[in-house]
């Protein structure tokens, strides 16, 4: 495996948050954990994403140009994340870091479904929370399937949204990187989120369950009333 672009999740952990990001290195770090079943995967890595810019000449520039654009500027805003995601999508991926992946998926199993999910070096800050700003693509089957999720996932760095959100926060569009989660999918009967602290209060003494049937998407799209329990 090369490991510069492509780590099998068993390999990750909490230290490696520019690597893999905050999704990956977490993910990682759980599946260390006796007893705690984490679906298997691979991340591919923020060098990867960097490496994707770099072949992508118009992002300098169009990120220049976002950087100066006024807060309040919401067309320009809107206009420019765009750009630079159909620059990202638009942008081969390179043979090399093509094969890493491939071979990844091969000992994963080709032929399986998988979640592609952003993993951003940049998730759950103490001060802020990236939580639903990047994309996931669910039941993705097959590489050519996966590799186009993956630049798509690169893109989702740069959607209105996380863009306006970074930029509220005083974070730098440049010093925030992008890897990818590509996980086999499960058929879950209930799925959920747990919080270690009330997600309302912020209080550390409780702790909020929210769960529903069948996937989490459908919790965390609000498509589904979850039930709550503390």
């Amino acid at each position: 495996m090369n490991e510069q672009y492509v780590r099998d999740l068993h390999e990750v952990d909490e230290t490696q948050v520019a690597l893999v990001g905050g999704k990956g290195a977490h993910l990682g770090a759980l599946s260390r954990i006796e007893g705690v079943r984490v679906p298997g995967g691979f991340c591919v890595t923020t060098e990867a994403f960097r490496r994707i810019i770099e072949q992508a000449p118009s992002v300098d520039e169009l990120l220049d140009r976002l950087s100066h654009a006024k807060t309040d500027d919401r067309e320009a805003v809107r206009t420019l994340s765009a750009q630079i995601r159909r620059a990202i999508e638009e942008t081969a991926v390179p043979d090399d870091l093509a094969a890493a992946i491939t071979r990844a998926l091969a000992r994963s199993g080709e032929r399986a479904a998988y979640a592609v999910r952003s993993s951003a070096t940049a998730e759950d800050l103490p001060t802020a929370s990236f939580a639903g700003q990047q994309d996931t693509y669910l039941n993705v089957v097959g590489p050519a399937a996966i590799l186009r999720h993956i630049s798509r996932c690169w893109a989702s760095l740069f959607t209105e949204r996380a863009v306006t959100y970074r930029r509220r926060s005083g974070i730098d569009h440049r010093t925030v990187h992008m890897a990818v989660v590509v996980q086999r999918m499960v058929l879950p009967d209930a799925s959920g989120i747990l919080f270690t602290a009330d997600p309302l209060t912020g209080d550390r003494r409780s702790a909020t369950v929210d769960a529903g049937f069948g996937l989490g998407e459908a919790l965390v799209s609000g498509l589904v009333n979850p039930d709550v329990f503390t």
